[in-house]
C-alpha cells in the first residue's frame, strides 16, 4: 500500500502533498470511508466507529456515563497530548516554523512554551493519579476511550522526555496494566 501520509523532506518527515490534498486541514488522523466520507479529529472518528460498531462500547451507555467519559477524555487530550505537543513543537529542530499544528503557513517556535507544556503534562499526571487512586480505569470501573487518550498522552509525553513522575504510583499502576493490553502493543 502506498504511503500518502508522509514524505521525507530534508530534516525529517512531513505530511505529504497528496495527504494535504485529501485533508487540507493538514492534521492527523483522518478516516476515509469506502463511500468517500472524510472524517478528521480522533474523537469524531471514534464517534463514527462507535455508531457503526457499538460493541465493545467505549464512549458510554447513558448520559451520565457518556458525560463522565467525555470529560476525562478531554482532560487527557487537553492536558496530556496538547501539553506534550507544546513541548515538542516548540523545541524540536524539525519543527522550526511549524509551531502550530494544522498550519501550512510558517509559525515560529516559542521557547517559553516548552516549559509551559512540561508543566501542563505534569499537572495532567498528578490530576489523573488522584483520579486513579479511586478507580481502576480513568472514567470508572471499565476501559473506555478516556483510557485510550490517556495512554496516547503518556506515550507521547515519554517520547518528548516527560515520563510519569515517581510520585504518581496510581498512574504508573494504571499505565502498566493498560500498556500491556494486546491492542496497546499493536503496531500499524
Amino acid at each position: 500500500m502506498e504511503n500518502i501520509l508522509t514524505e521525507e523532506v530534508g530534516d525529517g518527515l512531513r505530511l505529504s502533498d497528496n495527504y494535504i490534498k485529501i485533508w487540507p486541514h493538514a492534521l492527523v488522523p483522518t478516516l476515509e470511508t469506502n463511500e468517500g466520507l472524510r472524517i478528521g479529529e480522533a474523537m469524531a472518528i471514534c464517534r463514527f466507529l462507535e455508531d457503526e460498531h457499538p460493541e465493545p462500547n467505549l464512549m458510554g451507555r447513558d448520559g451520565r456515563e457518556k458525560a463522565c467519559i467525555e470529560m476525562w477524555e478531554r482532560r487527557a487530550h487537553d492536558e496530556g497530548i496538547v501539553g506534550a505537543g507544546e513541548a515538542f513543537r516548540n523545541a524540536h529542530p524539525a519543527f522550526v516554523d511549524r509551531g502550530l499544528p494544522g498550519s501550512l503557513d510558517p509559525v515560529p517556535q516559542i521557547p517559553a512554551l516548552v516549559e509551559r507544556g512540561r508543566g501542563r503534562v505534569n499537572r495532567f499526571y498528578r490530576r489523573f493519579d488522584e483520579q486513579l487512586k479511586q478507580n481502576r480505569f480513568v472514567a470508572g470501573d471499565r476501559f473506555t476511550v478516556a483510557d485510550i487518550t490517556a495512554l496516547c498522552s503518556i506515550d507521547f509525553a515519554k517520547l518528548v522526555g516527560i515520563p510519569v513522575p515517581p510520585d504518581c504510583p496510581n498512574f504508573a499502576r494504571w499505565y502498566e496494566e493498560i500498556s500491556a493490553r494486546p491492542a496497546a502493543r499493536a503496531s500499524v
